[in-house]
């Protein structure tokens, strides 16, 4: 059974954000998996400046896979973290097409078996690909699950994941995750959330700090 206060986070999120989606562009699976890891501690907006010459560039699996990690490396720069991405990048390319055919795989599991994917990723490329339910939780998605109660301050991001997990249903969780991430991207921010007019504010501990 679903609270009154989730219902009211919905319905105010389906009122503000009603077409929220993945902002990261691809057009081939395994583009979307490189996308997804090499967003960490990034903007999805420079990630997509990164990834459009990257693919245009080496625009298959095999022209990735032969590619030098110096021009990889020197392409992705901008989006820091450049080394470690690199070999990411490369790791992922290699068991994609040593391990599963060139396919990205649907299980979690083996999704998390590939270099630089972790829980969020997984679950990210789950959502996008495959349609499956899940929660992805970013920093975005803590932040607000902490400042509306949802979480507590001092949960873990996995704790947070199943909170949500247990407080709406299966059938919302992906609007939900894309809404939550516009909705912390673009008006709940970090800094200077815009909380004038926000249906929230009840809810809000930021909000009840600052007021």
């Amino acid at each position: 059974m679903i609270s009154k206060k989730c219902e009211e986070i919905l319905e105010y999120f389906n009122e503000i954000l009603p077409n929220a989606k993945c902002e990261l562009n691809y057009s081939k699976d395994y583009e979307l998996v490189i996308a997804v890891m090499l967003s960490a501690q990034t903007t999805d907006k420079r990630v997509n400046e990164v990834d459009k010459e990257l693919f245009s560039k080496y625009d298959s699996l095999e022209k990735l896979n032969s590619a030098s990690e110096e021009d990889i490396e020197k392409i992705i720069r901008p989006v820091g973290l450049s080394k470690n991405k690199t070999r990411h990048v490369k790791g992922i390319v290699k068991s994609l097409i040593e391990n599963f055919d060139s396919k990205v795989p649907e299980d979690k599991e083996l999704l998390m078996s590939l270099p630089g994917v972790g829980n969020k990723t997984a679950n990210v490329i789950r959502i996008e690909l495959f349609k499956i339910p899940e929660i992805p939780v970013d920093t975005h998605i803590e932040r607000i699950s902490k400042r509306l109660g949802l979480a507590l301050s001092t949960d873990s991001v996995l704790e947070v994941e199943k909170k949500l997990r247990k407080k709406f249903p299966e059938s919302t969780y992906i609007k939900f995750h894309h809404q939550m991430i516009h909705f912390g991207r673009y008006k709940c921010k970090a800094l200077h959330p815009e909380c004038e007019g926000c249906k929230l504010i009840k809810y809000c501990k930021y909000y009840k700090k600052v007021s």
